[in-house]
């Protein structure tokens, strides 16, 4: 396991709410979405959020999770992972809200992929967002993976200036597909930047 810089550490399992919260921000909402309908009698979609998070294997999980800390806090997350060198089949079955970014993914083989990146609101502009960053890029060099990348809604100003300033590049562009999900953005945006 790679040595993190200071203020930050690998998740564990009692991070699950700050989890859960800071993948509903960097989702710009279409977690609580999802989780929400997925509730049964009795549970919250947070509740939802909180057990996945705690789960030992998955994209979200609290295995690939960094979190920054401020003042002995979280303060912010990272979740990524690399990417096959080959694009997965599209499953035809998969829910429509997640065909473009699995296509936007398939776009990038081969990168470390920045699946979360979010900062509670009281830390933003503290450098965090950078910070985990330049770690994403420790990872991806370690891993021998070509490069990085992620994907932001076209709506998300300020996390596509923060990208373009650490040399991210838009790649590609799908539209979103919503549903009844409320966002302002209406494209899904792949950025990618090379080591």
């Amino acid at each position: 396991m790679i040595a993190l810089p200071a203020e930050h550490r690998w998740a564990t399992l009692d991070d699950a709410s700050a989890m859960a919260e800071l993948v509903n921000m960097a989702g710009e909402g279409m977690p609580l979405y999802l989780w929400e309908r997925a509730a049964e009698p009795g549970e919250t979609a947070w509740d939802i959020g909180r057990r996945r998070a705690r789960r030992d294997a998955g994209a979200y999980s609290w295995r690939n999770t960094v979190i920054r800390e401020i003042d002995g806090r979280v303060a912010a997350a990272l979740i990524g992972y690399p990417l096959p060198d080959e694009p997965d089949p599209i499953d035809p079955d998969m829910p429509a809200m997640f065909m473009p970014l699995q296509e936007l993914e398939n776009l990038a083989p081969g990168t470390w992929y920045v699946n979360i990146l979010a900062t509670y609101p009281e830390h933003r502009g503290k450098g965090c967002g950078a910070a985990l960053l330049e770690i994403a890029g420790t990872f991806a060099a370690a891993s021998l993976r070509r490069g990085l990348s992620l994907i932001v809604s076209d709506a998300n100003t300020g996390a596509r200036r923060l990208y373009e300033r650490l040399g991210y590049t838009e790649r590609a562009t799908r539209p979103m597909v919503k549903e009844s999900w409320e966002n302002d953005g209406e494209n899904w945006v792949l950025m990618v930047r090379g080591l």
